[in-house]
């Protein structure tokens, strides 16, 4: 039996979060039907959008994209600050739903997963009837609405999802790519991302049909093997396996998109301070050590850069990360507006590890102290909540 997938993707996940919560405390207008977004603001509007309602869409208003030229395509948009804290509590309770229905669920972000449908067709007349009383049970118990793309393999249910909506499922199935997908621009294809495009128009590659016409051998000869793994999605070649269990870890992060650009390197500080806490929280929580820190950079251009150094002694404690983090920073900063930053540990190994030590290596030694109030610090955070306990240098931030 051909595996039937489902990729099930909130419909302006955050826009609708907010605005399901603002209709609980009193709001009369919800801001879905209006022109709005989701996003960090000041008097001089100098945030990023988050999200989008579908009437600012019609203004060719840009998820990314800065709140002045949103505010500029349409002068009367609504601005509402994000709460992401509400957002995982959401994201909880529709994955708490689809557990109900099946173990075998793939979570891909915070607003979308893969869900495989084969286990349970044959509690359905169909899969897409399946689709729809699916679709229909979390609008109806979460009030929100989300896509389904359906497919044999988990690139074309992600991509089908992203056809038309809100509201809708699509189906992509291999018979179906030629008609459906390959018409549309090599930049609507998963994992092609803005140098890949680019490479690819300069090779006349404008189409996901032209990609998956394409000779492979050129494709790597310029995108190495990228190129490869593109020209197979363009095909429709893709895994249909959904890992209902996490895999081994290769790699704990965490990024955001700022406020507002950063622009100096003590503004820069606070941000690093809370993504390392993050970071190294993660990681003693999976009983890991980094042997890698990477910093990554996006800047006000769209532009991305990072930094990475590998280890001497491998940590996982809050202090040792954030200096790492700041030193990287550093070297890698060319001064223009930062948009977003991340802070991501990769070659990770078990705490029970026994790690060599030098007795000159005095780069990142262990500090009992420190990984004391460390440990005391997550207790209480898993005790009361993450924000009961909070370092008063981010406070006011």
């Amino acid at each position: 039996m051909e595996p039937i997938i489902f990729h099930i993707d909130v419909n302006s996940a955050f826009l609708s979060w907010t605005s399901i919560e603002l209709l609980k405390n009193g709001e009369t207008i919800d801001l879905r039907t209006i022109p709005s977004v989701i996003g960090h603001d000041d008097k001089n509007h100098r945030g990023v959008v988050l999200a989008k309602s579908i009437p600012a869409k019609a203004y060719h208003i840009k998820t990314g994209e800065p709140m002045t030229s949103a505010f500029r395509k349409c002068p009367n948009l609504v601005v509402r600050n994000p709460d992401h804290k509400m957002y995982q509590e959401y994201s909880k309770k529709l994955m708490d739903y689809l557990y109900e229905l099946t173990p075998d669920l793939e979570q891909l972000s915070i607003d979308e997963c893969f869900l495989d449908f084969t286990g349970i067709s044959h509690l359905y007349p169909s899969y897409m009837e399946g689709a729809k009383t699916i679709q229909k049970g979390i609008y109806d118990q979460l009030g929100f609405t989300v896509n389904i793309g359906i497919s044999n393999n988990k690139l074309l249910a992600k991509m089908a999802s992203d056809f038309e909506k809100p509201y809708k499922i699509h189906t992509l199935f291999p018979s179906e790519v030629e008609k459906k997908m390959w018409p549309l621009p090599v930049s609507d294809l998963y994992m092609a991302g803005r140098a890949s495009v680019e490479t690819l128009k300069n090779l006349e590659i404008f189409t996901i049909g032209d990609l998956a016409q394409a000779d492979p051998k050129i494709l790597e000869l310029h995108l190495k093997s990228h190129g490869r793994t593109l020209w197979k999605y363009a095909n429709g070649i893709a895994s249909s396996t959904v890992n209902s269990h996490p895999l081994e870890l290769k790699g704990i992060g965490n990024s955001t998109t700022v406020p507002k650009d950063i622009t100096t390197f003590e503004e820069a500080k606070p941000v690093l301070r809370s993504l390392a806490e993050t970071v190294s929280q993660r990681l003693r929580k999976a009983d890991q050590l980094a042997g890698n820190i990477c910093v990554e950079i996006k800047y006000s251009t769209f532009t991305t850069a990072s930094h990475q150094i590998q280890l001497k002694i491998p940590t996982n404690t809050n202090d040792n990360i954030y200096q790492i983090a700041c030193h990287l920073f550093l070297k890698l900063w060319d001064k223009t507006p930062v948009r977003l930053l991340g802070i991501r540990s990769n070659k990770l190994i078990s705490m029970d590890e026994p790690v060599q030590l030098s007795l000159f290596d005095m780069e990142l030694k262990k500090d009992k102290k420190q990984e004391n109030l460390d440990h005391a610090l997550d207790h209480i955070r898993g005790k009361f909540g993450h924000d009961s306990i909070i370092r008063g240098s981010l406070f006011h931030k």
